[in-house]
């Protein structure tokens, strides 16, 4: 495995180096060759302890973090927010500080609110990863996006990969663009003029017509559901219309599959909005490899960081 610096949370691609970024997916892959055998574990981080606070609700993420933690062989505990202080007024300072003093090694955190993840890192000696906040950042779910896009194409210089959808309300495309652009990748982007954010990075290409993204010509097409729950305004006259203009109809589809491009799709899908039914079942779908590979990632994050423990004189240190 390729080694570099361990670190101690990770929240977004802000700070991480190519060569990071690369060292963890690289680490994924023997994760994931212990798939295929009789006993799926590993002691690598045994006694330690990994919690799940979401403040959210999630199927996918929370469950691809609890099954690689425990391949992990560490301990793993669900924070049920819903039965916790919570909702009787406690601060999330102080459900850190009393979760910081059950010695949790790892937190994996997911909120509404944008920021909460690093302002939970600030304050915790555990490893914090953000597995979602606000619109900000989901870097997790991007490092599994690379890694399925490296099966195919194990050197990513100079691909193309093209986000479409609901760009405004997404946090997994502002990660996808950021680490994507760190691996090389020619990054494009299509939805409604109103569900593009005008603070859109400047490497990334927007288009405004499907025609203009199979021009493009990209190896993969990436597609966000319509988050409805976080809108506020209408954005498109009716879903119909969405998927008229926006959403990968009968047509496009034969046309997609004609030049051999990939689709992803981190879920839950709509079907008859982003996609027709077909899709699902599209021999280059890659969107159950995303889930797998969730796991082996999420194995290869947890591995790469190095929470901060307190030594008996009361100063820290950093252990693996």
């Amino acid at each position: 495995m390729k080694t570099v610096t361990p670190r101690k949370d990770l929240l977004s691609f802000d700070d991480m180096s190519r060569e990071e970024a690369l060292a963890i997916l690289d680490t994924a892959k023997p994760f994931k060759d212990l798939f295929t055998r009789s006993v799926k574990k590993v002691p690598t981080l045994r006694g330690k302890t990994v919690l799940n606070l979401f403040y959210e609700p999630s199927t996918r993420t929370r469950t691809s973090f609890e099954i690689a933690a425990k391949r992990l062989s560490a301990d793993v505990t669900n924070f049920a927010v819903s039965t916790s202080s919570v909702v009787k007024g406690e601060s999330i300072l102080d459900t850190i500080d009393t979760l910081q003093a059950m010695q949790v090694d790892y937190m994996i955190v997911r909120h509404s609110a944008s920021g909460v993840p690093e302002y939970i890192a600030r304050h915790t000696k555990a490893s914090v990863i953000n597995a979602g906040d606000g619109y900000h950042a989901h870097p997790t779910q991007a490092l599994l996006d690379a890694f399925t896009y490296r099966e195919i194409y194990p050197d990513l210089q100079g691909k193309r990969i093209v986000v479409a959808g609901d760009i405004l309300h997404s946090r997994v495309a502002r990660s996808v663009f950021a680490l994507m652009h760190l691996l090389g990748v020619e990054v494009g982007t299509f939805g409604p003029a109103p569900l593009i954010p005008p603070t859109i990075p400047d490497y990334v290409k927007v288009f405004t017509r499907f025609e203009e993204v199979l021009e493009f010509n990209p190896q993969v097409l990436y597609l966000l559901r319509l988050q409805l729950e976080r809108q506020t305004a209408n954005f498109f006259p009716s879903m119909r219309e969405y998927h008229r203009v926006y959403g990968v109809t009968t047509e496009r589809f034969r046309r997609i599959r004609e030049m051999g491009m990939y689709i992803m799709h981190p879920g839950p899908v709509n079907r008859g909005v982003e996609l027709v039914d077909d899709v699902m079942s599209y021999e280059r779908s890659l969107i159950n490899a995303q889930v797998e590979n969730g796991i082996a990632t999420r194995m290869a994050v947890l591995y790469h960081l190095t929470p901060e423990v307190k030594t008996r004189s009361g100063e820290t240190e950093d252990h693996a």
